[in-house]
């Protein structure tokens, strides 16, 4: 009876937590606007609004006073969430507490059911940074990809008469994302004063992308010498263009090995959480004697060795 009241109160933290994170700090979108429901001049805020509020200001101060975030704007810039950080930290606070409540109900009555709790709240910081790098590499392969394009855009409008800046202003126009964002805050940059070969090196370094390196250095080269840059950049068009077609083919080639590296990498922790969740006694042997601890340290530790390992030889640099 009393392992039913705990689950029974377990199920219904999760689901305060889950109504706390949807409905209040992502709510979903109304169908009428809350401006044509509110007399003009009528600002309301419930107390859940202002508890919020107040979190994510602490969050804030917290953030201020230790002068950097576990979760910087840039990364979530990077990864085109269009989220302050300390939002986005109380995410994953939120997703930690459900992970650990989960632990909790799959491990409860066992040995493993606090160090489960501990090792599924870490799966969420975990899980974010992992989420956060993959986006950003995403927004990275998308922006190479969109180069050759965005340099014939670029030399169309300089030999239509356009100035560099009207040209590069006029690509954030016509491209996609993430090239039209990456242009845009180069034109904005420049008008609050930043030279424009400075605010496209920037952008060669945050995007991390040699390719347009070579972009910003033949700007920059142009701009002293002179010459005529719609050609430089039909050109520098053309050798890009060359170089994603042999970039794609590596990159085809090397799949299946990655697909391979990731298989083995991912396997014995599956069985793990599989056999934790299914059959949670079955490990307490481990931690009966030391040679069942020090068994699973030397497995943790030939699996990190393992994985670094696989992945620096599939890992093909060009």
């Amino acid at each position: 009876m009393n392992e039913i009241l705990f689950v029974a109160g377990a199920v219904a933290s999760l689901l305060a937590i889950l109504t706390v994170v949807f409905v209040v700090i992502a709510p979903p979108a109304p169908r009428i606007p809350v401006e044509r429901r509110r007399a003009p001049g009528d600002i309301q805020a419930s107390g859940l609004t202002r508890l919020t509020d107040r979190t994510v200001g602490a969050i804030d101060g917290a953030i201020v006073r230790r002068g950097r975030a576990p979760f910087s704007a840039e990364q979530l810039e990077q990864a085109s969430i269009r989220m302050k950080p300390s939002a986005f930290l109380i995410m994953v606070i939120a997703a930690g507490l459900v992970l650990a409540i989960v632990g909790l109900v799959a491990t409860i009555g066992t040995l493993w059911m606090f160090p489960a709790m501990i090792i599924f709240a870490a799966l969420a910081p975990l899980g974010a940074t992992i989420m956060l790098n993959i986006r950003a590499s995403k927004r990275r392969a998308r922006f190479a990809d969109q180069l050759d394009e965005s340099l014939t855009l670029l030399a169309g409008g300089l030999r239509a008469g356009h100035s560099l800046l009207r040209a590069v202003d006029a690509a954030s126009q016509e491209t996609e994302s993430p090239t039209s964002e990456e242009f845009a805050r180069v034109v904005n940059e420049t008008r609050i004063g930043r030279d424009l070969g400075d605010a496209l090196s920037n952008t060669a370094t945050r995007m991390r992308s040699e390719d347009f390196e070579w972009v910003a250095q033949a700007i920059a080269i142009n701009r002293e010498v002179g010459g005529n840059l719609s050609l430089v950049l039909d050109q520098v068009s053309h050798t890009i263009r060359q170089r994603n077609q042999i970039r794609r083919q590596v990159k085809g080639l090397a799949a299946e090995g990655k697909m391979s590296a990731w298989i083995l990498i991912l396997l014995p922790i599956v069985v793990f959480l599989f056999i934790l969740l299914l059959q949670p006694s079955y490990l307490d042997a481990f931690f009966g004697n030391i040679l069942g601890i020090l068994a699973l340290i030397v497995a943790v530790i030939l699996l990190i060795v393992g994985s670094f390992w696989m992945m620096a030889v599939v890992k093909v640099k060009f």
